[in-house]
């Protein structure tokens, strides 16, 4: 925020209001998106975890008097893709071996809330308690590590590479039959894509996974709009200066 002398010399945004997008699974910050949101950017590992946050932000509008069409659910998405599995696999794999040690367990340690940069990482997970300081990510990390025995190395390794979101390795018809599941069964209204590396997985994105996307008929050949709001299929909000203006005229 800032203050000015006089009108604001800048011109209107031409999508009326700003989109506004709220990141965060707290209780506080769904209660927020569901109040003032237009997009929510959650992370969840498994559409069960996607279809209870669906679910959980969707029936909080009604309270505020706004239509579950109202606010977009667009879960992270890291997608490593390429022709075949096993090239996918590999650009994975490859990726994966450049993570120094030093750094992956720094990053856990600051996503935990733990130090664990004095372990050894390829030991078993040591039984570490959720901190809650460090956000709902401490315990969406430390309770897959625990379904999939995983050891430090192998945790900061998938979370390095997908921050905490739904990772696919894969062809691009696997990918969107994960894509197509979760879209179709009320996991989310969309995907805000995380790339493992930039800008090379971006544009395999672009060059794979839409074209089967649309294929199926699953995303659009054209745009209906020129801004974000459109794009998104959201509602121009009513100009609550434009009312003031009104009122202020009678």
């Amino acid at each position: 925020h800032f203050q000015v002398e006089g009108p604001l010399n800048v011109p209107r945004s031409p999508q009326g209001q700003p989109v506004i997008v709220q990141a965060g699974a707290s209780e506080d910050g769904r209660e927020l998106a569901a109040k003032s949101a237009d997009v929510i950017f959650g992370a969840s590992q498994n559409i069960e975890m996607a279809q209870e946050f669906y679910a959980d932000v969707k029936g909080r509008l009604a309270r505020y008097g706004r239509q579950p069409g109202d606010l977009k659910v667009l879960p992270g998405l890291s997608v490593t893709v390429a022709p075949t599995q096993e090239e996918a696999q590999a650009k994975f794999d490859e990726l994966q071996e450049m993570i120094h040690p030093d750094h992956g367990l720094a990053f856990l340690s600051r996503r935990l809330g733990h130090d664990v940069t004095a372990m050894d990482p390829d030991l078993p997970m040591p039984d570490l308690q959720a901190v809650d300081d460090v956000g709902t990510r401490s315990g969406q990390m430390l309770d897959l590590a625990k379904r999939e025995k995983w050891t430090l190395r192998q945790l900061y390794q998938h979370f390095a590479a997908a921050r905490g979101h739904m990772l696919l390795i894969g062809t691009p018809s696997m990918v969107v039959d994960a894509m197509q599941e979760w879209f179709e069964n009320a996991a989310c209204d969309g995907f805000n894509i995380v790339p493992s590396m930039f800008p090379d997985e971006f544009e395999s994105f672009v060059d794979l996974i839409v074209p089967e996307l649309q294929r199926r008929g699953l995303y659009r050949k054209s745009y209906e709009g020129k801004t974000l709001r459109d794009r998104l299929g959201l509602k121009v909000p009513a100009s609550r200066y434009a009312a003031a203006g009104v009122v202020a005229a009678e």
